[in-house]
């Protein structure tokens, strides 16, 4: 199924299913009127018969507009489709779209639904065209609109277009979303052609990346309106292949626009401006980075309530009395309010943070982050810096364009250096994205709490040593060898440990944990008045035993995928440590369950244990994956550890331990295995290094290596022979 969702617009997709409209006759008098010049075009190069399916046009647009108060925004995208073989015909025998929108641009709208178009029409091998009704048959289902495209042949060409104009009001400063994307998807592109119109009062920032062609100027005869393209063709298919960041290594493009209908809206924005609206801006230095966050990071914030905390409390250095801080205002501002959110969303307090004192803060962005904690940096007289950073998938900080595109953490020049990120409930001291590891950031220096100056620095690793998963499992099978009981102690630490944190705990198995820390008060026992007090305790409790359930029902789930078995019976669970205060100490919960009629096999009067699917799902290369160009970009190194012991039952031996003992270790990785018998019990040890972040392509065939072998674990089998 073809979902109308392009992803090159990172927008969404929606459509008009009413009677032919002025704007649905001007989409099809653009894409297909009398000056289409692909009307007819249908051939192929020979190199691309091969394909699924060749796009032989592909036709992107972006308009900015603006009439008064009034701006207008049009997105349009088409392309002409040759279908090469069956899985192409499944692809595009069915569009899904959302159909209807509301715009959210402008501080009021003129319009608040607009017009939008999809056009879809088949042109078949003798030059035959049917236009696709998509008011017809169309079916609603879950909020999309789904439209059946009928008779579909190999060798058909489908032609669709997407055709979306936005209204709205603006007399202040509007920064439009970026569109960052590569030249090349899923088919190879015989001809793209994007084009670009704005006009007087909207700044483009616009930069093609990787061997991509340059934005070019089309001459126009009004001073105001300004007219751009970018063309290129024969564009090779995407592989898509697993750990790749496309935007680093592929032809792209990336762009932004933002709308200052004054002069002095300009300074308003929070982004790259040039210095004139005819100036496309393609790249951003060092001294424009320091002018627009000098002007937006002051240390003024009033923090009484840390100074409250610190009083009386001694610490045996800088550091300590930072973490101290970071952990104190984690909970003061963010996670004692968690139990009010909570209640409001479940509709149990209709606004239940009137409990809290009248000028209680919560703080939920980086900019207030670090307003707020720099101004108790700068109280206690400890240095500091800023660090403006970009993702390892989004180039390098040299190449900054988009001020979206920015993290911000703070550097805090302690005897070790300490690097804090905004808090959400788990982040721990040190912890930053992940992505940002090892890359080249900007770093704006401080003297006194203001900005003085701009410097570069690498930011600190992680290594796999440092992001682990340790599973420790015991097996038992029952008497009639129909069921294997598991017992099993997961932990997990560094970047491995905040997904399965908010996977596996709800808000009380750590909200009350900081109320005892800091012995602060509880939502429940801000309410003074006793039959109010007693009717949200009830609710209270209600929905903590909802949510429990559903947490077990989640892990029951992910405990099925991860052995890809159907039934899991005698599920039970609990939090061990929620490891939130420090980034290398563990999260660990226990959980035991019964795996029936699996993994057991009859064999006369022997059993054979399928003992390798205990390390769960492995990743397995497929024979047309082994050959890679890109290189293999990851998010973080990490280990993952599994100690596995097996009571061997009375009455049997044990038999093909050779093959549980496996060794491959490279400069990429490692999987390592080892089976002994200690005494009556089988114990197996296994570990999974992915030893750093990147690995170039040339080193590809020895990653395959240990993630083969790790695989291959997978189906190793012991025999338990009778006596």
């Amino acid at each position: 199924m073809r979902k109308l969702l392009f992803i090159t617009f990172a927008i969404i997709c929606s459509a008009s299913l009413f009677s032919q409209t002025k704007t649905e006759e001007e989409a099809k008098e653009f894409f297909w009127g009398k000056e289409d010049k692909y009307k007819t075009a249908n051939t192929i190069p020979n190199e691309w018969k091969n394909e699924s399916a060749i796009i032989i046009y592909k036709n992107e647009n972006y308009d900015f507009h603006k009439y008064g108060k009034r701006v207008t925004y049009k997105t349009s995208i088409r392309k002409r489709i040759k279908l090469l073989d069956n899985a192409a015909v499944k692809e595009f025998s069915e569009f899904s779209f959302v159909k209807r929108f509301n715009t959210n641009k402008g501080r009021y709208t003129w319009k608040k639904k607009g017009d939008n178009v999809v056009g879809v029409k088949i042109i078949k091998p003798n030059g035959d065209e049917v236009i696709i009704d998509v008011t017809k048959d169309a079916v609603e289902e879950k909020g999309e609109t789904k439209v059946a495209i009928p008779n579909l042949e190999i060798g058909d060409i489908i032609d669709y277009f997407f055709y979306k104009v936005e209204p709205f009001k603006s007399t202040t400063p509007f920064t439009f979303k970026a569109v960052e994307t590569t030249l090349a998807e899923e088919y190879p592109i015989l001809d793209f052609k994007l084009y670009f119109e704005t006009e007087n009062d909207f700044f483009v920032n616009f930069k093609s990346f990787n061997g991509a062609p340059e934005l070019k100027e089309i001459i126009t005869d009004k001073n105001n309106f300004r007219r751009y393209s970018l063309e290129s063709s024969n564009i090779e298919k995407r592989e898509g292949a697993r750990w790749s960041y496309p935007l680093l290594e592929m032809p792209c493009y990336k762009f932004q626009v933002y709308f200052a209908r004054r002069s002095y809206y300009e300074d308003d924005i929070l982004g790259f401006l040039s210095e004139k609206e005819k100036i496309i801006k393609t790249e951003v230095s060092q001294d424009e980075v320091l002018d627009l966050y000098k002007a937006r990071f002051s240390s003024k914030a009033k923090i009484s309530d840390i100074k409250g905390f610190l009083k009386d409390k001694t610490f045996s250095s800088e550091e300590e009395k930072v973490k101290a801080a970071y952990y104190y205002m984690r909970h003061h501002y963010l996670t004692r309010f968690i139990e009010a959110y909570i209640v409001k969303q479940a509709d149990i307090v209709y606004y239940p943070y009137e409990y809290y004192e009248t000028k209680a803060i919560s703080i939920q962005n980086r900019n207030r982050f670090i307003r707020y904690f720099t101004a108790f940096l700068k109280r206690q007289k400890i240095s500091y810096d800023i660090v403006i950073a970009k993702k390892r998938y989004d180039g390098t900080i040299n190449d900054l364009l988009i001020e979206d595109n920015v993290n911000l953490v703070l550097k805090v020049k302690t005897s070790t250096p300490i690097y804090l990120d905004l808090f959400s409930p788990h982040t721990s001291i040190n912890e930053f994205p992940a992505l940002l590891e090892g890359t080249q950031a900007y770093l704006l220096e401080t003297e006194k709490g203001k900005i003085e100056s701009i410097n570069k620095e690498t930011l600190p690793i992680s290594t796999y040593k440092d992001n682990v998963s340790h599973k420790s499992l015991t097996l038992e099978l029952n008497d009639s060898f129909s069921k294997i009981n598991v017992n099993s102690l997961n932990k997990y630490k560094g970047h491995l440990k905040k997904e399965i944190q908010y996977d596996k705990m709800i808000y009380s198995d750590y909200v009350h944990e900081d109320y005892k820390k800091y012995e602060t008060i509880q939502f429940i026992d801000l309410v003074k008045k006793k039959k109010l007090k007693a009717k949200y305790s009830k609710e209270i409790d209600a929905l903590i035993k909802k949510y429990k359930e559903r947490i077990k029902e989640s892990l029951i789930k992910s405990a099925k995928q991860e052995y890809s078995v159907s039934k899991i019976s005698n599920y039970d669970y609990d939090i061990k440590s929620t490891g939130r205060y420090g980034l290398d100490s563990y999260f660990s919960y226990r959980e035991s369950y019964a795996i029936e009629d699996q993994f057991i096999k009859k064999a006369g009067p022997n059993y054979i244990i399928e003992i390798g699917k205990f390390i769960g799902g492995q990743i397995e290369i497929k024979e047309n994956q082994k050959n890679r160009s890109e290189n293999i970009n990851m998010a973080y190194a990490r280990t993952f550890n599994y100690d596995i012991k097996l009571q061997i039952p009375e009455g049997y031996t044990v038999n093909g331990l050779d093959k549980l003992n496996k060794s491959v270790d490279n400069i990429t990785g490692s999987f390592i295995s080892t089976a002994v018998l200690d005494g009556e019990t089988l114990v197996i040890k296994t570990k999974k290094e992915y030893k750093s972040t990147y690995v170039p392509s040339k080193n590809w065939s020895l990653m395959v290596k240990f993630i083969e072998e790790a695989y291959q674990f997978t189906n190793e089998k012991i025999l338990l022979k009778k006596k």
